[in-house]
């Protein structure tokens, strides 16, 4: 020890070097790694698979050494693993909730056995993350393994599901949707970046010894390609993605068709807003800052965004503590590149500066650098590029602050900062995030619902709320598999429309001419064309508008314009408007009933059945609306958090053919019950139910432009639809092709999808409709709104 340099407490704060790892976790690690030959294969069955004759990766560590190899999954590796993963989901799901629950039980203890070498394995990879906080997953989903028998009887688990994570992500970005799908009863295949794959075959391995059924749980790696490889597997039931925003419409795009559901969660591209106002603790809120901002790995992009009267001292307190920080190393020397071009532009803007210290004249390290006076159009502000850089930008009032954080096209996650609880808590509910953090940032925990906005993905994860993506409704048609179809999705929708005149063209004295309904008016179609409405014989009935691109845009604009005050309305309020539609309807009974009879061919004992059912679906709304569901998560931290439902925005359905009114007042009563604004497509073989119940709207108090009716060919309104950027969400019933061309097109901006293959539905399907069961209303009730979670801290 005589050559040992001691080194003072004062020296080590002065140079905050990292300490050398404890040899004993290091040794534990090593030797896993010895154990594999520093060669790893898949997981596979239950086993370590290594092919010959595979193409090898290699795993390196923070200083460029290799640390281990790793097996590239070809077709012949990936057919395999789906196949076993296909039987491993037979027994896995045959288990009991109980046996389910001591299996994720047992894993956790495992881990808690394995946490100096899961540890040690996940900080030389380059991807840390804590044992504890995956032993506090584990101990959470497996109390959910063992209540969903008895909860949620009447849901079933999708099957094998595709998990992909990029390499960018935090190693409990694969376990938030694992250990919840292996709770449910799915089996799961992991795709994991190269970085993450050494903890994650790990991890397989004590699932496997902690008593997973073979092939309930497999690991496979290799190039950008095997995600999409994996996922078209004929096995496969759903896929979901962890990673950045362009990455994830890559991949949604490559899926199209596939007739698999596709949940993204892109929070690694997310802008999120620091929020300081001028009640905050300054001092407090600076640390937080500076720890979120420029830590190495950081968790998204933040902007600082500070109330006017602080900023000086705000400023002042960001030079004090940002003097000596170190340069933070970068992934490269090409994104060294984009971080001084985006300082260049800023400062060509006239923004200023404040960093730690000068940065290097060439490398890849740069010094954390706060840019002060940019405008919230600033490229800098808008998409910040990766690396140690935060944007500034100032605002006045409260309502200018929400209004300046919601300016990002995300809707990831918040941190507000004030010492006013009132403040605090009407800003978490304007700023448009699935996440709000007050005066604390980045907190997780199993219990809180993560759902991220707009194009932050449409994935909900943790809590009750994140277990429904990985379950159906028992009585619920799933979407089917298939292969893509040829399709030029540019001209999709393009194609002349059927039996469509010109208005300007007589029309026989028979028939009548319909309007569509927009604006909370009855309008003609901007195009000036109707179609013919056939009887189930081939007499015409009446014309109706043939809706188009103008159209859509015209009720999206009333929808806007309405929309806030309907959210501003109380449940109770909207309860009585729905209340109101249900007696409305119920007066012009026998109308519908003619009109259902008359279009689709029914018995008049039948076309009755479906009106009634319809006055009671409205009403079951009706009641549901001031019955939403929240809660007040129990957490092991110090502090409360609060979970409730809003709505989406605006949704458009296109409506099935099956039970055209029926149909219509479900997904209606789902839609506005939870403070939407709906674009209804009418059936296009059906569309004089939905027309003569325009009438029934018009009676009813809701507000004008809350609700639009337009009619026109599917395909038509289908691509008016996917192209306009203010509609959150689309619930589809259609052809093959509709659901193709809506999953390659809703991905940018990102839409939230509810698709349904009528073609390729068995059996009855006007019974979905006439089912009253729970977990389909359930199931509409969800697919209309979307959660916020608020952490708020006591000590």
């Amino acid at each position: 020890m005589a050559n040992t340099t001691l080194k003072s407490v004062y020296d080590i704060f002065q140079s905050m070097e990292y300490g050398a790892s404890s040899p004993s976790s290091a040794a534990t690690a090593r030797a896993w790694l010895e154990q594999k030959s520093s060669s790893l294969g898949l997981f596979i069955d239950g086993n370590f698979v290594c092919p010959e004759k595979r193409e090898t990766l290699t795993v390196t560590d923070s200083t460029g050494g290799a640390v281990c190899s790793i097996i590239c999954a070809e077709d012949e590796d990936i057919s395999s693993c789906a196949s076993s993963a296909s039987g491993g989901f037979k027994a896995w799901s045959e288990l009991s909730g109980h046996s389910r629950a001591k299996v994720l039980l047992r894993l956790a203890s495992t881990l808690q056995r394995y946490t100096q070498c899961v540890s040690e394995l996940c900080e030389v990879c380059q991807s840390p993350c804590s044992p504890a906080v995956l032993i506090r997953l584990a101990q959470y989903c497996s109390g959910w393994a063992q209540l969903r028998d008895t909860l949620l009887p009447e849901w079933a688990p999708r099957g094998v599901g595709a998990v992909v994570v990029s390499d960018d992500c935090f190693f409990y970005s694969i376990w938030i949707k694992v250990f919840p799908a292996l709770a449910m009863g799915n089996a799961v295949v992991v795709v994991p970046g190269v970085k993450l794959a050494p903890a994650a075959l790990l991890l397989a391995q004590l699932g496997v010894e902690a008593g997973l059924p073979a092939g309930a749980l497999n690991v496979v790696i290799g190039d950008g390609t095997v995600g999409v490889r994996v996922a078209q597997n004929k096995h496969i039931s759903f896929l979901t993605y962890s990673g950045k925003q362009q990455d994830g419409e890559v991949l949604a795009k490559q899926m199209a068709g596939w007739g698999l559901p596709v949940s993204l969660s892109l929070s690694l591209s997310a802008v999120c807003p620091f929020i300081i106002f001028e009640s905050a603790d300054i001092d407090s809120a600076v640390d937080g800052v500076i720890e979120a901002a420029f830590k190495k790995k950081k968790d998204w992009q933040w902007v600082l965004c500070v109330q006017e009267s602080v900023l000086d001292s705000v400023v002042s307190r960001l030079k004090l503590r940002m003097t000596g920080m170190k340069c933070v190393p970068l992934v490269s020397e090409s994104e060294r590149g984009e971080v001084d071009a985006v300082v260049k532009e800023a400062l060509q803007q006239g923004a200023t500066l404040v960093q730690s210290c000068s940065p290097p004249a060439s490398g890849s390290m740069f010094p954390p650098t706060v840019l002060c006076g940019l405008a919230p159009a600033s490229s800098a502000a808008v998409t910040p590029p990766p690396g140690p850089l935060l944007p500034l930008l100032t605002f006045r009032s409260a309502a200018e602050g929400a209004a300046l954080a919601n300016r990002t096209p995300h809707g990831q996650a918040a941190s507000i900062w004030t010492e006013d609880l009132t403040l605090a808590l009407e800003t978490a509910k304007s700023v448009s995030a699935g996440s709000i953090w007050v005066n604390s940032h980045s907190v997780t925990d199993p219990s809180l619902t993560q759902c991220g906005r707009r194009d932050s993905g449409n994935c909900t994860d943790g809590g009750r709320e994140g277990l429904y993506q990985f379950l159906r409704p028992s009585l619920s048609p799933s979407l089917p598999r298939s292969t893509p179809s040829s399709l030029e999705y540019s001209t999709f929708g393009s194609g002349a429309s059927t039996f469509m005149i010109p208005e300007a063209c007589s029309v026989s004295s028979v028939s009548r001419s319909c309007s569509q309904f927009v604006g909370g008016k009855q309008c003609k179609a901007d195009s000036g064309c109707s179609r013919a409405v056939q009887a189930p014989g081939g007499a015409v009935l009446a014309y109706c508008p043939d809706g188009g691109r103008k159209d859509v845009r015209n009720a999206v604009e009333a929808a806007l314009k309405v929309h806030p005050g309907w959210l501003k309305k109380s449940p109770a309020a909207r309860a009585l408007s729905l209340f109101s539609l249900s007696d409305s309807l119920e007066k012009k009974k026998r109308d519908m009933a003619a009109s259902i009879q008359a279009q689709t061919g029914l018995s008049v004992e039948e076309a009755e059945k479906e009106v009634e059912l319809s006055i009671s679906r409205l009403s079951d709304w009706a009641a549901r609306c001031d019955k939403l569901r929240g809660e007040m998560p129990l957490l092991p931290q110090t502090g409360c958090a609060l979970s409730a439902s809003e709505p989406v925005g605006i949704v458009a359905v296109v409506l099935p053919d099956a039970k055209p009114l029926l149909s219509l007042v479900s997904l209606l009563g789902a839609a506005i019950s939870t403070g939407n604004a709906v674009i209804l497509v009418p059936s296009e073989k059906y569309p004089l139910p939905a027309l003569d119940f325009i009438q029934v709207l018009q009676a009813s108090d809701l507000p004008a432009g809350l609700v639009s009716v337009i009619t026109g060919g599917k395909n038509q309104l289908t691509q008016a639809l996917a192209n306009h950027s203010e509609i959150q969400a689309i619930w589809y019933w259609g052809s093959k092709e509709g659901c193709q061309f809506l999953q390659y097109t809703c991905c940018s901006p990102l839409k939230r999808l509810w698709l349904h293959c009528e073609e390729e539905e068995d059996g009855d399907v006007g019974r979905y409709w006439s089912l009253s069961s729970p977990s389909l209303q359930e199931e509409m009730w969800r697919e209309a709104v979307v959660w916020k979670s608020v952490w708020i801290p006591t000590a």
